[in-house]
């Protein structure tokens, strides 16, 4: 006997405020969306990573350098997974309508853009504060998985990036899917909620708090990273208009792990072999 569960009617809308009128003009209503709630908890869990990390002996940053720390990253990522989604997943709809890539509003974001984002406002940041930029990756790098398993658990809710067929017990009838009924599917945002946030985040936090030598802690993060996501992305549904790219299997996040293991490795070589300091990551002198 096969079984299945339904997909829980989670209302997208966690909080509504009701409209008002002011000066003879209409306000409102105000709608809070989980998605929303959603990156700011992610946000929220890197800001209190990140003040924790500033406050050990020695850290690369202090404790007020962290509010331009996590601006410069939240930038980072806003404009960096907006430009990955719509190159990586909709180049296409680019060249047929350039001003899509600014109408954020309409949905659409590239954890591997988000990636190259980051990589780029930390590069800014660092050279602001004339400081190591692998030091700087380095202490960044823990503070970013817990913000992830947010944002797929926004996912979830949102019914978006869902799962393939699949008969397992607890494979789910997503309503947004429009499948024929009694079609269940992997809750595939669940498996990277829990493998990309919270396993990710114990890794590298562990790795993190001994002595590393430089850049071994975000070589770390890109490898267990790119492991978990090329994982899951067996069980999870192709991207809609760009299904199989390669080998006919392989997805395009698929395809874009492959660059970023490679770099992580690139970056463990170098710390463990060119690299001689050892210090705890993010923190201490050269």
């Amino acid at each position: 006997m096969c079984f299945m569960l339904s997909y829980p009617d989670i209302n997208p809308i966690a909080l509504s405020i009701p409209g008002f009128e002011l000066m003879g003009r209409d306000f409102g209503p105000f709608n809070v969306h989980w998605y929303g709630i959603m990156y700011l908890c992610a946000f929220a869990s890197a800001w209190a990573l990140a003040v924790y990390r500033a406050r050990r002996p020695g850290s690369v940053i202090t404790v007020p350098q962290v509010e331009n720390l996590i601006t410069y990253g939240a930038f980072g990522v806003i404009i960096g997974g907006r430009c990955g989604y719509v190159f990586f997943y909709g180049f296409d709809q680019f060249l047929a309508d350039p001003l899509w890539l600014v109408r954020i509003w309409e949905g659409g974001m590239s954890f591997h853009g988000g990636l190259i984002g980051v990589i780029v406002a930390m590069l800014i940041y660092a050279r602001r504060l004339k400081i190591s930029y692998l030091k700087l990756m380095d202490f960044v790098a823990p503070i970013v998985p817990l913000g992830l398993g947010f944002g797929r658990l926004g996912n979830f809710i949102g019914q978006e990036l869902w799962g393939r067929v699949s008969d397992a017990p607890w494979a789910m009838v997503f309503p947004k899917a429009m499948d024929p009924a009694g079609i269940a599917r992997h809750p595939s945002q669940l498996y990277q909620a829990f493998l990309e946030g919270l396993v990710l985040f114990l890794i590298v936090f562990w790795f993190s708090s001994r002595p590393r030598p430089r850049a071994a802690v975000c070589g770390v993060f890109l490898v267990f990273y790119a492991i978990f996501r090329f994982s899951v992305e067996f069980v999870r549904e192709p991207d809609e208009g760009v299904g199989f790219v390669l080998l006919g299997w392989m997805t395009r996040g698929q395809e874009l792990c492959i660059p970023m293991f490679l770099l992580g490795i690139g970056l463990l070589v170098y710390a463990y072999i060119y690299s001689p300091d050892k210090v705890v990551s993010g923190t201490g002198k050269n």
